[in-house]
């Protein structure tokens, strides 16, 4: 159920930080119809750290409720809290998500015992499958291979979101965790050694904008096909790079206003995409055949 590309969802927002339901029903629409393989809700990408619970829960049951089981969603339920991490997760088992993505305590700078011991209380509070997210240059916390082995060995942990761009952490893991521990990337300018090397997809950024060539270049990787995914990808590398000139969700919200599909809102502190990187990212897109 979980391989492929999966989208790391944005939240559009209208100019006052409100959630907009009917451009999130249009993403969702669009993401089934492109071929986008599951999608994530309320992640990174879509401004979790800026929503309220209950702003948080209700995308997540909107997702659900758009995608209609179309698709596979996955709600991002992290948090820094433990408490926390667990109402939300609970609130997404309610809601009835797949599964559930659970990024690092950030912040915070747990210990490797700190991580195993956090994560090892939101899986046994709820049972729904749960997906590990590492992604230290966001968190300042790095969850290394032999934590991701013990949490594992429990029941409803399937996999982990691995966004260190590290490519030797694919045999890594993938010799500590089994080989149906899901290992998914996290860093789109990676995603296609890290799928070629053993990994089972990625959660992507660039598939908010590009959703059937991330498709495309995913399954090829998936096959085996080198060359095809090289072919795919290499039409993509400047976008991989330009929907970061800025921090993620700026660039790439500003690329789908851009493109007509989400109004132009972000919440504060996220501001919208500076002047000198709008070329940028417009020849990005340009190149790959978006716009």
């Amino acid at each position: 159920m979980f391989q492929g590309s999966i989208v790391a969802l944005v939240t559009p927002m209208g100019l006052d930080g409100g959630v907009d339901e009917l451009s999130l029903h249009a993403l969702v629409d669009w993401h089934v119809e492109q071929g986008t393989d599951a999608i994530v809700a309320v992640g990174t990408s879509g401004e979790s750290a800026t929503l309220d619970e209950t702003e948080h829960c209700n995308v997540i049951r909107q997702v659900v409720e758009f995608a209609a089981g179309r698709i596979p969603v996955i709600a991002g339920t992290g948090a820094n809290s433990t408490s926390e991490a667990i109402s939300l997760t609970r609130c997404a088992a309610q809601a009835g998500a797949d599964a559930c993505l659970l990024v690092t305590p950030y912040y915070n700078k747990p210990t490797q015992e700190g991580l195993y011991l956090h994560h090892k209380a939101v899986a046994e509070a709820v049972a729904i499958p749960q997906l590990l997210y590492n992604v230290p240059g966001r968190t300042a916390c790095d969850m290394l291979p032999h934590t991701v082995a013990r949490l594992a060995e429990l029941p409803n942990i399937i996999g982990i979101k691995e966004a260190t761009g590290d490519l030797e952490r694919v045999p890594q893991l993938r010799e500590l965790c089994g080989p149906d521990f899901i290992l998914l990337s996290g860093d789109d300018a990676t995603t296609r050694e890290f799928v070629l090397r053993g990994g089972r997809g990625c959660i992507s950024v660039t598939a908010n904008v590009a959703p059937s060539a991330m498709h495309r270049m995913v399954a090829a990787a998936l096959r085996g096909d080198a060359a095809e995914a090289g072919r795919i990808d290499s039409g993509l590398a400047d976008l991989h790079k330009a929907l970061f000139l800025e921090s993620n969700p700026i660039p790439v919200k500003w690329a789908l206003e851009e493109m007509g599909r989400i109004p132009p809102g972000l919440r504060l502190p996220m501001t919208r995409l500076s002047g000198q990187y709008h070329d940028a990212v417009r020849q990005a897109l340009s190149k790959a055949g978006i716009i």
